[in-house]
Formats: structure tokens, C-alpha cells, sequence
């Protein structure tokens, strides 16, 4: 049996994307920027395709939309520009997680050799941020919250409202890396007071290579890509047009179909939940239910994450030991660090991440392999009968 289990690392193309992206290769590949009618007719589409992604997030206005290469250039803008963009006016502090995107910690560590000064604010045990936390942290010359949606790794669902309101009180920027959430989770800018919110496609079986940054009006964005006019002088670079319009069927289709696909998929992760449980000393990593509803983290001690990835490959099941931006490290994962799980079980970890394809025979499947595998890796490994024998403590309960 084939199992695909690993779409937060990447979704396949849906059939409504993939036959849009066809379509718009074929008739609407003309560069919006030109005034011929190809091109006129390519920016209809573009403006079409605006006005999809600002309703599923309940934007204000279509011009709030810009397009990107995927949540990653996101990222970088949104940060770079609420830093830059305050730094005039007195404000030189960021905060954000420690468990935030490699996109979101790799430019707030390059912020910091530019000379600005960031919290990073660690979760509690069950990986949600407390927004006291995020109060206490906030300061005068604070310019940017940056907590992500929902985290890649472990799924835990931030308190994004919340932390919202408060930054809106505080008089302080929001943004959210919302890659894993959108078209997953409901979401609503204005409500939730998010300020400026990171997307990526191919998390939503879209295509990869695009996304899009959402920047309330009135927020001066700073571009990061120089050369040309396009995205109102915001972001440079001759329009995917094609891709964009993939793009937002995709979004669109996931969106309209969200609340059954929660349903679905939710009901396929509390069976993968329930059935690893069995396992002896292992651990479900995150929150219970303020989890992503496809997002499946297990630790199991005494043995390596890696080991079990290539066998259950072995087996035909496709997973991850943690974010595919980070796999060919050796490290543990940061964001399991960052909650307080000890290394030698951060090691020990897989994720499987679900999406409506599932099915519960497939589940079922991966279940009893993982258990088999487990045992055999246990079974010959001398660590583990240390920890059999007494001579080592267990770091997980039985």
C-alpha cells in the first residue's frame, strides 16, 4: 500500500487547480503589465484571482493582496518591513516564537546583526504561546508580534485573536505565518485584528512557487525584490499568472469546503492518535485539540526519528521527522526543543500530516507498521536495553 502522509510538507496539485493551471497556460499567459489584450485579459484574471484570496481571509479591500513566490519571501517582507519601516519612529524591538519557521527566525536573526533587538518568547509544554506571555514581552518601542497560525511541525494552534486584540490595544503590528493554516482553519483578518498574514499554495494542493503576503492598508511594505513596477511597485518580477490563478481555485475550493474537510480529516487524526497510543513510552507532542486537524506528532523513545522514516518508507508510507525546510539536518527539532521535550526523545519523533486523500484503511495501515517497526528497532537496540535492564531512567511514561 501507497501512503501519503506528509502534506505539510507539501500538498499534491488538486484536479480543479491542476485544470485551471492548464487552462490559464493555454489562454491567459500574457504579462499583465502589457497593454495588448492579452495582457489586458491576463490582468482580469489576476484581478479575479485578488479578489478570491481577500474574501477567504476576510480582507478589507483586494489591494491588501500581494503576490508571492510562496509564505517564505512572505515572511521576509512582512518582517523586514514592519522593522525598517518603525525603526525611524523609535521602535526597534520584535517579538516572536522560538518555534516560528526557519523564514520567520533566520530574518529575525538577520535583523538582529542590522541592530534591532527580538524576544523570542518559548511555549508552554503543549506548544501554545500564553498571551500574557506576549503582554509581558511587549514594550514602548516594540514595532512587530510575529507568532505563527498554526506551527509545521507539531500543529498546535496559536491564540491568534487574542494575541490580535492585544496588539491592537498596544498599538503594536500583528503578523501570522498562516502557511499551514489557511484553507485549513477559519480565518478572518479583521476580526482577528492580523495586520499582515504569510501564505503558500502547495500547502492547499495548489501549485508550488506561489503565495501571497496580506498587508493592511496603510502598512508601508519594503520591497525585497527590486527590478521592475509589478504589485504596485511592491514586489518585482514578471507576474505568474498561471500559477496565481491555480492558486486561488485552490484556496478557493478549500475554503468552500472547509468545514467537511475539518470534519474529515480531524476524524482520521484521533484514529492515528488513538491507535499509536498503545505504544509504550511514547508521546503525543502538542495540544490535544488545539491542533491542526490532519497534524499527527509522536515521540517514541529509543529510537531514531530517522530510522523510522526510511523503513515505514520502506513499507510505502511517506512522513517526516519534523519540517521538510529543515530535513537533511541531523539536529532535533527546534520546535520540540522549544517545548521542553529532551533531545534523546526529539530525536525519537515522527510527523504525519493528513489531508482529506486519507482514508481510514490507510491509517489503520500506517498504525500496525509503525508498531512492528518500533518493536524491531527496540528489540536490537542497546540503548533500549539499558533502559529494560534499569541501567538508564526512561524520559517518557509507560
Amino acid at each position: 500500500m501507497k501512503v501519503y502522509a506528509d502534506n505539510a510538507a507539501t500538498t499534491y496539485l488538486s484536479k480543479t487547480a491542476r485544470e485551471v493551471l492548464i487552462d490559464a497556460l493555454d489562454n491567459y499567459n500574457g504579462n499583465p503589465n502589457s497593454l495588448h489584450s492579452d495582457g489586458q485579459l491576463a490582468q482580469e484574471k489576476l484581478d479575479e484571482a485578488r479578489e478570491v484570496v481577500a474574501k477567504c481571509i476576510n480582507a478589507k479591500k483586494p489591494n491588501e493582496i500581494y503576490f508571492t513566490s510562496g509564505g517564505s519571501e512572505a515572511d521576509n517582507q512582512a518582517l523586514i518591513s514592519a522593522a525598517k519601516g518603525l525603526k525611524g519612529k523609535g521602535k526597534n524591538h520584535l517579538i516572536t516564537l522560538s518555534i516560528e519557521h526557519h523564514a520567520v527566525l533566520h530574518t529575525m536573526a538577520r535583523l538582529e546583526k542590522e541592530g534591532f533587538e527580538v524576544t523570542y518568547l518559548n511555549p508552554q509544554s503543549d506548544g501554545i504561546v500564553a498571551v500574557e506571555d506576549v503582554r509581558d514581552a511587549i514594550r514602548d518601542d516594540t514595532a512587530l508580534v510575529s507568532i505563527m497560525f498554526a506551527n509545521n511541525e507539531m500543529g498546535a494552534i496559536q491564540p491568534i485573536a487574542e494575541i490580535g486584540a492585544l496588539c491592537k490595544e498596544k498599538g503594536v503590528l500583528f503578523h501570522t505565518d498562516a502557511v499551514q493554516a489557511v484553507a485549513h482553519l477559519p480565518i478572518d483578518v479583521q476580526e482577528m485584528n492580523i495586520d499582515m498574514l504569510s501564505l503558500s499554495a502547495h500547502k492547499f494542493h495548489g501549485p508550488k512557487g506561489v503565495g501571497v503576503l496580506y498587508a493592511r492598508n496603510g502598512i508601508k511594505l519594503i520591497n525585497v525584490i527590486e527590478g521592475g513596477a509589478q504589485e504596485r511597485g511592491k514586489r518585482a518580477g514578471t507576474i505568474n499568472v498561471p500559477g496565481i490563478m491555480s492558486m486561488a481555485a485552490a484556496l478557493k475550493d478549500g475554503c468552500d469546503n472547509m468545514e467537511v474537510n475539518m470534519k474529515k480529516v480531524a476524524a482520521l487524526r484521533d484514529r492515528l492518535i488513538e491507535g499509536l497510543k498503545d505504544i509504550p513510552y511514547s508521546k503525543l507532542n502538542g495540544d490535544a485539540v488545539k491542533r491542526l486537524p490532519g497534524n499527527v506528532n509522536y515521540s517514541f523513545e529509543g529510537v531514531e526519528g530517522e530510522s523510522l522514516l526510511l523503513s515505514l518508507d520502506n513499507e510505502g508510507i511517506c512522513c517526516s521527522s519534523g519540517s521538510a525546510c529543515t530535513s537533511e539536518s541531523l539536529e532535533p527539532s527546534h520546535v520540540l526543543l522549544g517545548m521542553g521535550v529532551p533531545i534523546e526523545i526529539a530525536h525519537g519523533s515522527l510527523r504525519f500530516s493528513l489531508d482529506i486523500n486519507n482514508t481510514e484503511e490507510e491509517i489503520d495501515y500506517i498504525v500496525e507498521k509503525v508498531k512492528k517497526i518500533i518493536a524491531h528497532y527496540r528489540e536490537i537496540s542497546p540503548y533500549w536495553e539499558d533502559l529494560k535492564t534499569g541501567k538508564r531512567k526512561h524520559c517518557l511514561a509507560e
